[in-house]
């Protein structure tokens, strides 16, 4: 098995595979209304709807990144503010969710496991993730929205 096929198992568990931790995040957001995804139970901390579009700018930075190698913050910001919280709102935040990642995972796919050593951006910079690897990027993007999904499943727990 291909270094590639790994790293591609594990973000398609992470999303909406037999995740090894627990339920993967599109299965923890499934069933979540409008409503309570807009609420914010905990004074000062981001609502599930805020942490799906968190996710999904993440992930479209990545796939960015991955399509012209250049660096920047996500297009629609670090955090979005959720201006409408209707049920139809939510429901293409979802889709979106869903199609970025798809779209991320088609590009992963078509990576050989020699891409993963080419560094993106120049000198290293924490705050854009430069002068890292593929290999890295590809890790983070996991990493990335298992953290939020963790923050999801507790949230909506309350």
């Amino acid at each position: 098995m291909s270094e590639i096929s790994r790293i591609l198992d594990q973000f398609r568990r992470a999303f909406n595979g037999d995740a090894w931790h627990g339920e993967p995040v599109l299965q923890i957001v499934n069933g979540i209304s409008a409503h309570k995804a807009f609420q914010h139970p905990i004074p000062g901390a981001h609502s599930i709807w805020e942490i799906v579009l968190h996710i999904t700018a993440w992930e479209g930075e990545a796939l960015r990144r991955l399509q012209t190698g250049i660096l920047q913050m996500p297009e629609e910001g670090d955090w979005s503010v959720v201006e409408d919280p209707s049920v139809e709102a939510w429901a293409k935040t979802l889709e979106r969710f869903i199609l970025v990642h798809n779209m991320l995972d088609a590009a992963i796919a078509s990576l050989s496991d020699g891409d993963l050593l080419r560094t993106l951006g120049g000198p290293r910079k924490r705050e854009l993730g430069s002068g890292v690897s593929i290999y890295v990027l590809l890790h983070g993007i996991i990493q990335h929205s298992l953290y939020h999904a963790g923050q999801i499943a507790l949230l909506k727990k309350m």
